[in-house]
């Protein structure tokens, strides 16, 4: 692609992932995001919990003077605290909820735009029940986003490797947004590239099946099939980690069918995000940089 990258997206990054000493609401939060948001590369940036008030207060007017799109993630309050929004225990499935509602709450409190979830564990042959019931939630969480000024996303993730999430392939996914869309009309569905392997789909399935209405928000990095690898799942790896799934040759088809449906266009500037960690022995730095050069790599070949 001739045409300048930013012309066609705004460049993020989860901040929680390229530095996941953050990622339980504590720890450097200030000091390693300053290093994003003082990276002009970066147009966007996703945050979660922050315990800290005053550390929020902090980041709230760090963000606001880099003058930057910023999302949410609640995904590792969730995940961290083995919440499941399509629980089969009102008691469970109330705690998932509230604490969402906390984290829409904080989304809004340090000026993000959106927040995003994903859904519990597949239960299997209770799929059905436990479908409905997700979607109970998310309208209720839809509704407090609403409130508050925010959008509203779902993330889909593995179904059989790793997290083992309800939602889950694009079929399902679409099924949700067609529950909850009919009410709330700027809810979807966040894709990473990272997932695709591990969902055993591809990029042209998945966005040939969700279409482009119901496609919110976009994540792109790594994940390693092979069991036993040190990486195994949906650990977030750096591109191109021997025995990974995604390097420049992916990122191109993946941005190929972004273009393809108009996710991507010239003016439209959405977001695309890096979701990528570091792995023991590895730094933050390097792991980012070197997604970076993966980007333009494959933006050089699209």
């Amino acid at each position: 692609m001739r045409d300048a990258l930013q012309s066609y997206m705004q460049v993020g990054i989860v901040h929680f992932m390229a530095y996941p000493e953050c990622m339980r609401g504590e720890g450097p939060i200030y000091d390693t995001l300053a290093k994003i948001v003082e990276d002009e590369f970066f147009g966007a940036v996703e945050i979660t919990w922050i315990k800290d008030p005053a550390e929020r207060a902090r980041v709230k007017t760090l963000l606001a003077t880099a003058h930057m799109t910023v999302g949410y993630g609640a995904q590792p309050c969730l995940l961290g605290q083995k919440l499941n929004l399509n629980h089969f225990d009102p008691a469970e499935r109330g705690r998932a909820v509230a604490q969402v509602k906390a984290c829409i709450d904080e989304a809004a409190e340090v000026g993000a735009g959106a927040v995003a979830v994903l859904s519990g564990v597949d239960p299997g042959e209770r799929r059905e029940e436990a479908f409905k019931l997700l979607v109970e939630s998310v309208l209720e969480l839809c509704g407090h986003a609403k409130a508050k000024g925010l959008h509203f996303i779902l993330e889909s993730f593995d179904s059989k490797y790793d997290k083992k999430c309800l939602i889950g392939p694009a079929r399902d996914a679409l099924a949700l947004c067609q529950a909850v869309r009919a009410e709330y009309k700027d809810f979807g569905i966040m894709i990473d590239l990272s997932h695709l392997p591990i969902q055993d789909e591809t990029p042209k399935q998945v966005f040939h099946t969700l279409t482009l209405d119901n496609i919110a928000h976009i994540h792109i990095g790594n994940s390693v099939k092979a069991q036993g690898h040190a990486a195994y799942g949906d650990q977030h790896p750096r591109f191109g980690l021997p025995g990974g799934e995604n390097d420049v040759p992916q990122l191109v088809e993946f941005l190929r069918e972004l273009l393809a449906i108009g996710y991507l266009g010239a003016g439209r500037r959405p977001v695309v995000a890096f979701e990528v960690k570091p792995l023991p022995g590895e730094t933050s730095g390097a792991v980012v940089a070197g997604a970076k050069r993966t980007l333009l790599q494959a933006w050089a070949q699209v």
